[in-house]
């Protein structure tokens, strides 16, 4: 029953009370007869308790008719469809409590959709790890089989065991590299976002990628001034922009150079690197930042194609962004963009 229903049902039985006095007060100052009075008092009193048994006669029926909608409702939730006699805008019992079954199954629905998204992200994860893992562990177990059932010279011994090495240490990789994915996919890790200098994170991943940019007589250079702030982790900034210098002193060829270049802006901070490497076409700006995407061109270059979808897994978490310039054969920049 709504507010309107409600409302006239207490004016129609405050107006049979008003006229129940009124006739008795009638009765009393007419002086009546007592048999006449106590006539239409009983009358009135017996109309009053119909009114009464019809009243509550009603009431029942709102009841079940209130409980089968209900059924109705909770039938049709159930079953995955929408209730056929939900009514949103009614201003009315019904209306609200099934708007609150609604909001509920909406909830229910949300979280079952999440589960079984947050399965088929482990599925694919699984699918993934098996077919990376496949070539390292087939080539290990090529390798052992190799030196078990030959006698080969020391120096072919040797040669073995080194490539054994590489295949572990790229097993190795390739096994971090999928920790730190899963835990960006799942959300297990824990970001200490902060005001801090961009000296110190871009120092800590410039470090980390020096040896091997010496290696290959590539030079690194820094433009950032101490002053310069963004409001970030610091940790797992540097691991983003460590996966940015990876990428591009993997590809960029022996004497070139990678430059880190820091500019404020009003409500970002830009980081960009820049490589003199292979560049990247346009057709694929947005698919290196997929997990496990490698162009044909890089085919022949190691890693397993997880650093930028890592870099802009964890930049993405603190709010920030990464986008790509590029020109084949002259070089690439990589834009991170931070909270001021």
């Amino acid at each position: 029953m709504n507010k309107k229903q409600a409302i006239v049902c207490r004016l129609f039985f405050v107006a049979g009370a008003v006229m129940f006095m009124a006739v008795l007060f009638w009765l009393l100052w007419r002086e009546v007869p007592a048999a006449a009075v106590r006539r239409k008092i009983l009358a009135v009193f017996g109309g009053v308790i119909l009114l009464a048994a019809l009243w509550a006669r009603y009431q029942r029926w709102q009841v079940s008719r209130f409980a089968d909608e209900l059924c109705q409702t909770l039938d049709a939730l159930i079953a995955g469809r929408e209730p056929e006699q939900y009514h949103p805008y009614e201003d009315s019992l019904t209306a609200k409590v099934q708007g609150k079954l609604m909001q509920y199954y909406d909830i229910m629905h949300e979280g079952r959709r999440q589960s079984e998204k947050d399965k088929q992200i482990i599925q694919e994860l699984v699918s993934d790890i098996s077919h990376q893992v496949r070539t390292p562990v087939s080539n290990i177990r090529m390798f052992t089989g190799i030196l078990q059932q030959h006698h080969l010279p020391e120096e072919k011994q040797a040669e073995f065991l080194e490539l054994m090495e590489g295949q572990v240490d790229k097993l190795d990789f390739l096994m971090q590299s999928l920790i730190r994915m899963s835990r960006l996919e799942t959300g297990t890790f824990v970001l200490n976002i902060e005001k801090a200098r961009l000296t110190d994170t871009i120092a800590r991943a410039v470090s980390a990628v020096w040896t091997k940019a010496e290696c290959r007589n590539i030079e690194i250079s820094v433009e950032c001034e101490d002053h310069v702030t963004a409001q970030h982790d610091p940790k797992w900034t540097a691991e983003a922009l460590f996966n940015l210098l990876d990428n591009a002193v993997k590809y960029t060829p022996e004497g070139g150079s990678v430059t880190v270049s820091v500019s404020p802006w009003q409500f970002y901070t830009r980081i960009d690197v820049r490589d003199t490497g292979m560049g990247i076409p346009e057709c694929h700006y947005h698919d290196v930042f997929k997990r496990f995407f490698r162009a044909q061109e890089a085919a022949g270059k190691e890693g397993v194609g997880l650093g930028l979808y890592l870099a802009n897994g964890i930049i993405m978490r603190q709010r920030g962004y990464i986008c790509v310039k590029s020109k084949e054969g002259e070089g690439s920049v990589f834009s991170v963009y931070l909270l001021t």
